[in-house]
């Protein structure tokens, strides 16, 4: 959340090898595959097949009719692409093409059905998304700062992948080589069993005593966050990588079975605890980088307009950055509790800052 009170220093920017794109599918990720590359300059031709959801990624966009483009992508549902790949591929022989979905040796087998068109097909995964579907969610700035999977296979031409790797860059991403079993396996782990676990989570909550629900806090709100997305679109996901999928759930199984045995062994329910705890300081911080451990400042605000704008514009003054930020209300309180994340020497100038102009700032924790 770092644009919040100050942006990063940008990296130069990368070549562009690209002026023509075809974007078949204006969803979420086409939609913000093209209004990132229009900032570029790069022409976009925006294709769907339900006529208003083109009309309206083609409105935001610009979009334009184009007859040879260097680059079509397939940002549509894996299940969907076989209904493509003959027709882009014999309407732009001499492209290079990539696709966008979550799994990838799946597409594979669906591209090797094609004569020809593996050597200029470059099998890709944008590792960005947002819980709210359809092109009026699109973003340009999707991807910057994230990680886009390429799995190019022994046959896929090296101009090919090189002229997508430069158009993942342009687009502020980072591209990063997996082979297409490697990257189904890691997907499973990091992204399509953390839906599972959230959705099943999220059910547990239906039939609750709606007093019961404003009880709830930001726990329940990150665990459910992503319960929140779209269920025809990841059953897609899901099937696609069941296979995978099935030793991980039972996995998981097995840890449940565990702690349902042991509910009643305290020591064994911290132990449970415990590597959970080991397994969540696994994950990286922000970009990519080494888990960052940031100080918490606690701010109690009054419940009008106006209060979080104020505190960003006293932490752009003082050049403090804030990383993220909580927030607790509830119906009809006065007040709310704002914590914000923030390194050890930011979180402690803007303590003293705000406090000394009569914010209701309390003690850091770290």
């Amino acid at each position: 959340m770092s644009g919040i009170a100050g942006s990063e220093g940008l990296k130069s920017q990368p070549k562009k090898s690209v002026s023509q794109v075809r974007i078949v599918g204006s969803g979420l990720i086409g939609t913000s595959i093209g209004l990132g590359l229009v900032q570029h300059g790069i022409h976009v031709e925006m294709v769907d097949s339900d006529p208003k959801t083109q009309s309206l990624a083609s409105d935001l966009i610009g979009s334009k009719a184009i007859k040879s483009p260097e680059v079509v992508i397939l940002a549509l549902p894996t299940r969907q692409l076989e209904m493509v790949l003959q027709g882009e591929f014999d309407l732009n022989p001499q492209s290079t093409f990539m696709d966008v979905g979550s799994v990838k040796t799946e597409v594979l087998v669906k591209v090797e059905a094609i004569s020809g068109m593996a050597l200029r097909f470059v099998p890709s995964h944008p590792m960005a998304g947002r819980e709210i579907g359809g092109a009026s969610s699109a973003r340009a700035d999707l991807f910057i700062g994230r990680s886009w999977v390429v799995t190019p296979t022994k046959s896929t031409e090296s101009e090919s992948t090189e002229m997508v790797k430069d158009l993942i860059s342009l687009l502020g991403a980072s591209p990063v080589v997996f082979s297409a079993s490697d990257h189904d396996s890691a997907v499973a782990k990091i992204s399509h069993l953390p839906q599972i676990v959230s959705s099943l989570l999220a059910k547990q909550l239906i039939g609750t005593n709606p007093e019961w629900m404003e009880l709830s806090g930001q726990g329940l709100r990150d665990t459910t966050r992503i319960a929140a997305s779209d269920e025809q679109l990841w059953k897609e996901i899901i099937y696609s990588n069941r296979n995978v999928l099935a030793v991980l759930l039972k996995d998981l199984q097995i840890d449940l079975k565990i702690l349902i045995d042991n509910l009643e062994d305290p020591s064994q329910i911290e132990k449970i605890l415990l590597q959970g705890r080991k397994g969540r300081e696994l994950i990286p911080g922000k970009h990519g980088g080494k888990a960052r451990e940031y100080s918490h400042l606690p701010i109690v605000i009054d419940d009008k307009p106006g209060q979080l704008a104020a505190i960003f514009n006293e932490c752009s003054s003082l050049g403090v950055n804030v990383e993220d930020l909580i927030i607790e209300h509830s119906p009809g309180q006065l007040s709310a509790l704002i914590t914000l994340a923030l390194s050890a020497p930011d979180a402690r100038k803007l303590s003293d800052h705000l406090g000394s102009i009569g914010w209701n700032v309390h003690p850091i924790r770290n």
